[in-house]
């Protein structure tokens, strides 16, 4: 660790006393940023803040103690009415809330007030390389300031710890969220092992997949193999006459639905339909958790489609097929439970654990199943809410971030969840705006096409 803490957090110490607003050489030698229509700080300090605050700040809480003590820190006093950043601002800061009230703002006019000690405060008001709103003290204000590179190394942690063979099992380290039982240690020591029962496709994805690797292959070929399963080629055919493809020519037949679909949406369409396959139980209360899961997976998927149509830099079917499989990793948790009725948990002890679980496991799933590694990464980081994707493009990983976050919405786990403006992903997403509920205006206006998106699945 100290390879990487020595070149991280040790660029630039400059003994920086408390100064006036006017001392702006001061701020540019503690590295704060100086844009036209900010606010400079009234005043700076390098004082260190206590570990017991640090531990409570998101991410970099999960860093260790000693790497938590040498990261670089700034503390800017702010009066009242301050702009600290500004909407689409490239920033090579991080901050935080640490006494007064601040106000997000995005460019759609809505507004969110963060005031001191709430949970919001634990959370960056900012992250990435582009501020996705404008921060304005609505109060005198007191703020901590780390460069942006932490969390990047935090990010980039987490990418070279699953990177490599994706057949290498990582270990799982059961945080202490997890309940401290067999069942929950057998769990993990079956995944370490590769014991796991892992869900497999039907034969149909299966050859589909294999036949679709060929250039030759055409719309005759790709009939062969769908017409061979009634069921997908009834959900194909009710597909291509849903409001998301229809003309006004009905399909009646698996050929017209193929030709109006493409090859290649049609394997993505077969694939979805399979996945769905995969979340079955022999056990009734445990199907009920699976289905549970199943209409969780179709609303995210569902807004991940329609988010990538809006955007146009993904493309909505794999968005699509992307938010289907992003909690694909909580069934073989279902399988071992199912396996072991005499030691398996409470049903919402399950539920709990599942989100951190999902993402080694999900991967896992998806590796074995053959699917590409883009969509191998998607459980990794769909709840990863500061991961930065390369590029200025909105990603697929992007976009199920957004549409998983948005998922939450109305639900208990909201308080929980960060400003979405907060996050790198929503900074990519151009024509993403808030309205007053702090929804994504882009959703909520197309309640149609997501109805039409889940009833491909439903």
């Amino acid at each position: 660790m100290a390879s990487w803490a020595s070149s991280l957090f040790s660029k630039k110490k400059v003994d920086i006393k408390e100064v006036s607003a006017e001392s702006l050489e001061l701020a540019k030698a503690a590295d704060l940023p100086v844009v036209s229509g900010n606010t400079k700080p009234a005043t700076v300090s390098n004082s260190k803040q206590p570990l017991a605050v640090l531990k409570k700040l998101a991410p970099i809480r999960d860093l260790k103690d000693e790497d938590l003590a040498q990261i670089e820190q700034s503390v800017l006093s702010y009066p009242a009415k301050s702009t600290v950043f500004t909407l689409g601002e490239k920033s090579e800061h991080i901050y935080y809330l640490l006494k007064g009230g601040i106000e997000l703002e995005s460019n759609g006019g809505a507004s969110y007030f963060i005031a001191e000690g709430a949970a919001l405060a634990n959370l960056p008001l900012n992250s990435g390389k582009i501020c996705g709103a404008t921060a304005r003290t609505k109060e005198p204000s007191v703020l901590l300031s780390i460069p942006t590179t932490v969390v990047q190394w935090w990010v980039n942690k987490s990418k070279s710890q699953q990177q490599g063979n994706n057949l290498e099992v990582i270990d799982i380290e059961l945080p202490k969220e997890i309940p401290d039982t067999q069942f929950f240690k057998s769990f993990a020591q079956a995944y370490r092992e590769n014991k796991l029962s892992l869900p497999s496709l039907p034969q149909v994805a299966i050859k589909l997949r294999k036949a679709m690797e060929k250039d030759d292959i055409g719309i005759r070929d790709v009939i062969k193999i769908i017409e061979v399963d009634a069921p997908i080629v009834a959900k194909l055919i009710q597909v291509s006459n849903s409001a998301l493809y229809a003309s006004s020519t009905p399909i009646k037949n698996c050929h017209d639905a193929v030709t109006r679909l493409g090859l290649e949406t049609t394997r993505k369409l077969v694939m979805g339909i399979s996945v769905k396959q995969l979340f079955q139980s022999k056990s009734p209360q445990l199907m009920a958790k699976m289905q549970e899961l199943w209409k969780k997976s179709l609303h995210v998927s569902s807004l991940s489609f329609v988010l990538a149509q809006e955007s146009g830099d993904v493309n909505p079917e794999d968005a699509l097929l992307a938010g289907l499989i992003c909690d694909i990793g909580a069934i073989p948790l279902i399988h071992f439970a199912e396996q072991n009725p005499e030691s398996y948990p409470d049903l919402n002890d399950l539920q709990t654990v599942m989100p951190y679980l999902n993402p080694p496991v999900g991967s896992l799933v998806l590796h074995t199943l053959g699917f590409s590694n883009e969509i191998t990464e998607i459980p990794k980081h769909a709840e990863d809410w500061y991961y930065e994707s390369d590029g200025d493009k909105l990603t697929l990983i992007d976009v199920v971030i957004l549409a998983k976050l948005h998922s939450y919405f109305g639900t208990a786990r909201a308080k929980e969840l960060p400003y979405i403006n907060s996050l790198p992903a929503y900074a990519k997403l151009k024509n993403g705006k808030l309205n007053p509920d702090f929804s994504l205006d882009i959703l909520s206006k197309a309640q149609q096409r997501i109805d039409a998106a889940m009833s491909m699945f439903a």
